[in-house]
């Protein structure tokens, strides 16, 4: 039976949200972008009025790369990576991953963020497997369609379980670890019997890590 750590992405591994990198990085390396903006700002207040929710913000929000080319996209997000990804990791989670393996750990990264670029962190040896939102290609080239649902609370122990089935994997949750910046990741928490709080601000029942 094993046991495995499951790491959040989005500040819990990474100091900053990598979506908004991920589009920052676009518009440096095409300044054209920029008239994204505006439709990036619009979709964040509609999603803190509850208008939108959050698989209709990334669909909109990603019309920046809307139409892209697979293998453009992909060449894109190994720029991105290795320029920008790679520059904001905490050393404190990858040397966690370190320990961990060490120990015999499976390492597991489980994330709403897009797998077309988290998928680049299998670059860390550690990682053993990454579960991310998904996002549909249509005759090679990207669109703004998500396939699935977002990859988020219940969302994230339902693909892991669907995972485990599919592998034939047994885990023993209770030896098993996570760690979150957010309680969203709850009922990832609450599955195992090692859970970790990542620079959480208030006080908690979970232990609270500094990770820097």
């Amino acid at each position: 039976m094993k046991k495995v750590a499951i790491f959040d992405i989005d500040y819990t591994i990474t100091k900053k949200e990598t979506l908004m990198e991920f589009f920052k990085y676009c518009v440096k390396k095409d300044i054209k972008n920029i008239k994204f903006l505006p439709r990036a700002l619009y979709c964040g207040v509609m999603y803190s009025i509850k208008v939108y929710d959050e698989k209709m913000v990334k669909e909109k929000f990603l019309k920046f790369i809307d139409g892209i080319e697979e293998q453009d996209l992909e060449e894109l997000v190994e720029e991105f990576y290795s320029e920008k990804l790679t520059s904001i990791l905490y050393n404190d989670a990858i040397n966690m991953m370190k320990k961990l393996k060490s120990e015999g750990y499976d390492i597991y990264l489980i994330s709403a963020s897009p797998e077309f670029y988290i998928n680049k962190f299998y670059k860390i040896k550690e990682v053993d497997r990454i579960i991310g939102t998904k996002f549909k290609f249509d005759k090679g080239k990207f669109i703004r369609q998500m396939d699935g649902f977002n990859c988020k609370g219940e969302e994230k122990v339902r693909r892991l379980k669907e995972f485990l089935k599919q592998e034939n994997i047994e885990v023993d949750f209770k030896e098993s670890y996570m760690f979150s910046d957010s309680l969203s990741d709850k009922p990832l928490l609450d599955l195992v019997g090692k859970p970790y709080l990542i620079n959480y601000k208030k006080k908690h029942e979970f232990e609270i890590l500094k990770w820097r």
